[in-house]
């Protein structure tokens, strides 16, 4: 023990220092390469959350005592791959995530006397915003959704009652977009939930804030060409979606992509017309008058007696002659009908005036003799019946300057990206072999810091440590007090041999480099040396030992 201290002392202060820096860098790479091998797999639990969510899971796995780390954002959090499921089951049953809102669970808590109507309404409001969230939020393609309500209140004394309105917003998942009923759904959906709401008063914005419903309630201008665009898109994806589902069978469902695009005219026009035929004569009455009269008059200068105007009176021949005249007319009207034809034409908005198709299609898969797939392209023959079903079924005309593309390509898998790992060695896969070799790197390197940097410290110190014992000995062999002086100071052959054996010392301890080993060495070389010295010069020996022997005595 006293050896121990007394070499701790003859090293010095620098040189304890720098043993205790490497000697802490070792036992923090080991402990370092222990945390490395011993923690397990990290997988993601959940993502995309919010910071009260994160909060509250991290809560509850710290009851559960599960190791878990976040990412920097906070939104992300990562747990033991053996834990990812029963954690999400714990959690679903604990009813996290929420996505946030909060339902009729805030009447869960009784309230206080203190607790006013307008606190009351507000909670009734907050609860069924939250309920209205969580519902649309279970719909396919939405993320994330917030529901606003106005509920406007009755004023006394008041006719009429402002309508209710709401709003609603929607964080997709990414890649995914609602269709035209989808929209509506939600619409319907939130209307049939408050009394006294249109749908047509619903705005719906989604995450990128687009304008997926407008709540206007009114036909202006711009309500009237959004709904011409929706009409459009509608139509496109009506075209497409009857493609896919005609090529789909017989292709295979997801091997077929359409995309239509429309020219739609959506001017309404009101045509009248009234068409005459003058060929076409009917007709449609006649009328025939026929009139003929006869007249007989005396001579207005005879004169008149009474013989005359008796009724037995007979005219006589000596009367002076009668005048008499006639006259006829005949009368014939005839009335026709001609043919007229009178038209109202009404055109409805959204006449086709040009479309085009586009049409993808996936080839067909053979297996090679690796048991793998491999990619056929499709027949000319298959891709002209296929032009051949589409201009049927979309009734491309080509007088209208319809066009229709077929392309023949591979599709994109997410099998492409995702190698699956193969087993290289002993049913072990290349992560396994990745993650032995990084545990025999760092052993190699732990190793080599053991022998490169702290073995030749540690010798070196121990060196320099023997090498001062030894110039302390030649120090008390040569300068003892009442040493003769041919003893304290040796002349001649004594002394070149004892200078030329002295570096030769040095030279064979500056090239040891076994530390276990350093100190015996060194005695037996001393030994050595001195008995191949007591053999050389012999007598200046014995006067050596008989000085010795004098001082002791």
């Amino acid at each position: 023990m006293n050896n121990l201290l007394q070499t701790l002392r003859n090293l010095g202060p620098a040189r304890l220092a720098a043993i205790g820096g490497v000697g802490l860098l070792l036992i923090g790479f080991f402990v370092y390469l222990t945390t490395r091998l011993s923690t397990p797999e990290m997988e993601l639990l959940y993502s995309d959350l919010q910071q009260t969510e994160a909060a509250a899971i991290a809560k509850k796995l710290d009851e559960a005592k599960v190791p878990y780390s976040v990412d920097k954002s906070g939104t992300k959090i990562m747990v033991p791959a053996d834990q990812v499921g029963p954690m999400r089951m714990r959690m679903a049953a604990q009813g996290l995530p929420s996505g946030g809102s909060v339902g009729y669970e805030l009447f869960d808590k009784g309230e206080g006397f203190g607790a006013t109507s307008f606190m009351q309404n507000i909670n009734h409001l907050r609860a069924l915003e939250g309920e209205m969230a969580r519902t649309v939020q279970t719909l396919n393609g939405v993320m994330q959704a917030r529901v606003h309500l106005v509920l406007p209140k009755r004023e006394l004394f008041a006719r009429q009652q402002n309508p209710a309105t709401a709003s609603v917003f929607l964080k997709l998942r990414p890649g995914a977009k609602l269709s035209r009923e989808n929209i509506q759904a939600i619409q319907q959906l939130i209307a049939a939930s408050v009394p006294n709401l249109d749908p047509n008063r619903i705005s719906i914005v989604d995450d990128k804030g687009n304008l997926l419903a407008r709540g206007t309630g009114t036909d202006t201008a711009e309500a009237m060409m959004a709904s011409a665009e929706e009409k459009k898109q509608a139509y496109e994806g009506r075209m497409a979606r009857t493609i896919e589902d005609l090529l789909g069978r017989t292709l295979g469902y997801g091997k077929v992509r359409a995309e239509v695009s429309a020219d739609l005219d959506f001017d309404r026009i009101t045509t009248q017309s009234e068409i005459f035929d003058p060929d076409s004569q009917v007709v449609r009455s006649t009328q025939t008058v026929n009139e003929s009269n006869e007249s007989s008059d005396r001579d207005p200068l005879a004169p008149v007696t009474v013989d005359q105007n008796l009724p037995t009176a007979q005219a006589s021949s000596s009367a002076s002659p009668l005048s008499s005249n006639k006259s006829s007319r005949a009368e014939e009207t005839i009335n026709y009908e001609i043919t007229k034809t009178t038209k109202s034409h009404v055109r409805e908005a959204g006449q086709v005036r040009r479309m085009s198709v586009a049409v993808l299609v996936d080839g067909t898969y053979q297996t090679n003799k690796d048991g793998g797939p491999t990619y056929q392209p499709r027949s000319e023959q298959e891709i002209e019946s296929i032009k051949a079903l589409v201009r049927s079924a979309v009734g491309l005309d080509a007088v209208r300057g319809d066009s229709l593309e077929v392309v023949n390509m591979r599709f994109w898998s997410p099998e492409d990206d995702i190698q699956k790992p193969e087993e290289l060695f002993m049913g072990m896969t290349k992560d396994d072999l990745f993650r032995i070799a990084e545990m025999v790197v760092l052993g190699i390197v732990a190793v080599l810091i053991i022998l490169l940097v702290i073995r030749p410290l540690i010798s070196r110190a121990f060196e320099k440590a023997e090498m001062q014992e030894e110039d302390e000995m030649d120090r008390l062999l040569t300068d003892q007090a009442g040493m003769p002086a041919a003893l304290a100071a040796p002349t001649g052959a004594l002394a070149q041999d004892l200078a030329l054996e002295a570096a030769q010392a040095d030279e064979e301890l500056e090239q040891m480099i076994d530390i276990n080993r350093v100190e015996g060495r060194v005695r037996a070389s001393s030994l050595r040396k001195v008995g191949e010295i007591v053999d050389k010069h012999p007598e200046e020996a014995v006067s050596i030992l008989r000085n010795w022997l004098y001082q002791e005595s």
